[in-house]
């Protein structure tokens, strides 16, 4: 569940919700909190876990993913993943952080490589069908790669070998932008991650990104995010 949408879940459809926060001990944990509950049926074992990022993926405008994506791994994906799961739930010290760190990157790594493989039968959409569009596909690469060039249509459209109707239109029927929107919102993710990760200075963030000065950054910033470059760092430290 890429953007963590509320759900509900259960044996019964019409069985009134029990929110989870009132079965879970009150944090901090010193191990993995653990829940038994419901009635005489058969048991359905669930293991949760989160990966938070600010990459493109789980960008809620572009929504890159559907809210809710199921995959069934099957040979030897189907023993890694379920070895990890064993693995992640017997460590249940905090004390090796960076084990629990990479350990959800790679099993969310492993089950959308097992999705986008599997996407051949289905119909893509959004930012992932765009990255398979024979015009969208390049420009994205180009614009992932050199964000802060000062790009033009025209410039774009030249270097990927189509017209500027033809880029514009397969924008914004894949993306529902424009190519130079796209950018700007592209540069902004860039930012977000850089102010959460680095401790460079928002003016070093901001030429990097492709802003000619910090005020104009900061504006686009604030437009965009709702805060200001410092005041967005400070509430995310």
């Amino acid at each position: 569940m890429p953007y963590a949408d509320a759900y509900a879940s259960g044996s019964e459809e019409h069985a009134e919700p029990v929110s989870i926060t009132t079965l879970l001990p009150p944090p901090p944990w010193i191990e993995f909190p653990q829940i038994d509950y419901g009635g005489n049926g058969a048991n359905t074992r669930m293991v949760c876990g989160y990966l938070r990022g600010d990459a493109v993926l789980f960008d809620p405008v572009l929504r890159a993913l559907p809210s809710l994506f199921v995959v069934r791994p099957t040979g030897p994906a189907a023993a890694w993943v379920t070895a990890s799961v064993e693995y992640a739930m017997q460590a249940t010290q905090f004390s090796s952080a960076g084990v629990n760190q990479r350990l959800p990157e790679l099993l969310f790594t492993e089950v959308l490589r097992i999705y986008l493989s599997e996407s051949a039968n289905r119909e893509l959409t959004g930012w992932l069908a765009a990255l398979r569009d024979p015009v969208v596909g390049p420009a994205l690469s180009v614009l992932h790669t050199r964000p802060a060039h000062e790009w033009t249509v025209a410039e774009l459209a030249h270097t990927v070998a189509t017209s500027k109707t033809v880029l514009i239109d397969r924008f914004n029927l894949l993306l529902g932008r424009p190519p130079i929107r796209y950018l700007t919102e592209w540069r902004l993710n860039l930012a977000s991650g850089l102010l959460r990760t680095t401790q460079s200075g928002i003016t070093e963030i901001a030429t990097r990104v492709g802003y000619t000065s910090e005020e104009a950054f900061s504006r686009a910033f604030k437009r965009s995010l709702g805060k200001s470059p410092a005041h967005w760092r400070d509430s995310n430290e």
